[in-house]
């Protein structure tokens, strides 16, 4: 499965930073005919490894929440994953408003870093993020590459699925740690039981690479490793977090499969020929978060779900600026989307802020994370989702990441639902998202281009979670339960089964799309889906 190597975390930004990805290694290149899963086969006569004699153990998938007793000191209660540090759990969150429109504004830096992004209409189609940021803070990366062509798009399930990922071993110790990431362009093969090469494939922006197999027959795999890389350890630890690749011939042991293995994975390592790039060759990405926009009426009841929270924006319209809380403002000008935000300061101003709220509780345990998913989903592998004919976007379910992956357009009338791959400037790294919800609320027009979407305090309504290739009927609520009546402390919104139990999100990120509850929700076919905004009288068009 996709572990959680894939969020950022400081030590391997540290390891990396200041080098860029040297170029393709043309004896590399020459071993993979091609970056495709469906490759035409290529005659070899490598004599198959023989297979491993005993089966490694797996780490047993933990179920936490939703309350906070229910939650280790180690697991982030929005994500449901351990955390790299966890006196981060101590600071509260930080709420930033993230431009969506203009479109100069896109590739946006930092989504990837965020447990909750809540996507809603700013009116004339256009829509704007609210980002929750808890348990880290963004940091830059430029990944290390391998030698291949890095792959893209989602991974098209045919048959049984084998895969996962390679991954930088940033501490070498032949484990997948917390915040320990994949390596794009690493060239893979896969081969049959007589050791010929039957397809190839390379790894995309996030190190996940895969192939489609034939269940009960048996294969191998090779990684083609760069004269800067080294395989790590082989075997340590479980099998579902450890490297299986003899470091010396990078190669697996044969194999069989039943209905898929997505446990296969190669650690690597950065060895001494690794030489950064000179610096005015190279270009890390700036370290600052945003495009950041001006504030709405709806981020004083996010913000109140967020007890202590911390909100950034860029000012906002005399009536609606005395409505809202705020603990930093940025400069509102209009140059490329928006004015950015420095990590430094992001993380000074959420410093600042946990000290200004010091002896003041907070709880952010409102959902339940589990493996399995809630009763009676139907299948859904694709959402579209309409705004506007220039605010077009999109999810598709990747049975490799087991999450679904953000597509988005460029904004632009000649080339409407065009979507393509969505990054994250921090990182060049494709957005993939646990969970995706379209929650459905009341949306009150207080001027033609002033929304007022109902997230207070004693709501609830109907919502669609979509979570492992399925979609859910759920419900939203942000009435208090027990804790809020002992304490008068609010907690984020909670989704729920239909009978009341608590909807068991899929341990990850969430990304929240807000609409109207006349919003069509409707099948496509191919289980596909589209969510088509429908606005309320009086907003402006």
């Amino acid at each position: 499965m996709l572990r959680k190597t894939l969020f950022a975390h400081a030590l391997t930004a540290a390891i990396l930073s200041g080098c860029a990805a040297p170029a393709a290694n043309a004896s590399s290149v020459s071993q993979v005919a091609t970056a495709s899963a469906t490759a035409a086969p290529v005659a070899s006569t490598q004599v198959p490894p023989v297979p491993s004699p005993t089966a490694q153990a797996t780490a047993t998938p933990g179920t936490y929440g939703p309350d906070s007793d229910r939650f280790p000191p180690n697991i982030n209660p929005m994500t449901g994953l351990p955390v790299i540090d966890p006196e981060l759990l101590k600071i509260p969150v930080v709420l930033v408003s993230i431009s969506h429109f203009p479109a100069a504004g896109r590739p946006q830096a930092g989504l990837s870093f965020a447990p909750f992004v809540y996507e809603f209409s700013i009116t004339k189609g256009e829509t704007r993020f609210l980002t929750a940021f808890y348990g880290e803070f963004p940091e830059p990366e430029n990944p290390a590459e391998g030698g291949c062509t890095v792959r893209t798009g989602a991974f098209r399930q045919t048959a049984a699925v084998l895969g996962n990922l390679v991954w930088l071993d940033a501490n070498q110790n032949g484990a997948q740690d917390v915040g320990e990431r994949g390596i794009p362009g690493i060239c893979v093969s896969l081969r049959d039981d007589e050791g010929k090469i039957i397809q190839t494939t390379t790894t995309d922006t996030n190190g996940i690479y895969g192939f489609n197999a034939e269940a009960g027959r048996s294969y191998s795999l090779e990684f083609v490793k760069p004269a800067y890389f080294d395989f790590t350890q082989l075997d340590v630890g479980n099998e579902d977090s450890d490297s299986d690749v003899d470091p010396a011939s990078g190669k697996t042991v044969a194999f069989p499969i039943g209905q898929g293995t997505r446990d296969w994975d190669a650690g690597m390592v950065l060895n001494a020929s690794w030489l950064p790039a000179a610096p005015d060759t190279m270009a890390m990405p700036a370290a600052e978060v945003g495009p950041v926009r001006s504030g709405r009426l709806l981020y004083a009841h996010v913000a109140g779900s967020y007890t202590n929270s911390c909100l950034i924006y860029a000012f906002a319209s005399p009536e609606i600026l005395e409505k809202l809380p705020h603990c930093a403002f940025v400069s509102h000008e209009e140059a490329n989307g928006g004015e950015m935000i420095s990590t430094e300061r992001m993380r000074a101003v959420a410093e600042d802020n946990m000290r200004h709220t010091a002896g003041r509780p907070f709880d952010y345990s409102s959902n339940a994370y589990s493996e399995v998913p809630p009763p009676g989903g139907t299948p859904a592998s694709q959402l579209d989702v309409f705004f506007g004919n220039i605010n077009q976007s999109g999810w598709i379910y990747d049975p490799l990441y087991q999450a679904y992956l953000r597509q988005v357009d460029d904004a632009d009338m000649n080339a409407r639902g065009v979507l393509h791959a969505d990054v994250d400037r921090l990182t060049g790294r494709q957005l993939h998202f646990e969970n995706v919800i379209v929650l459905m609320a009341d949306i009150e027009v207080v001027t033609r281009t002033n929304l007022d979407i109902h997230l207070d305090a004693g709501n609830t309504g109907p919502a669609k979670l979509l979570r492992n290739g399925q979609v859910f009927s759920v419900t939203w609520s942000t009435r208090g339960g027990e804790y809020e009546k002992q304490t008068g402390v609010r907690k984020p919104i909670q989704f729920l089964n239909p009978d009341g139990s608590p909807a068991a999100l899929k341990a990850g990120r969430t990304w929240v799309i807000i609409v109207t509850p006349f919003s069509p929700f409707e099948p496509q076919g191919n289980a596909t889906y589209l969510i088509k905004y429908a606005p309320p009288a009086g907003e402006a068009q």
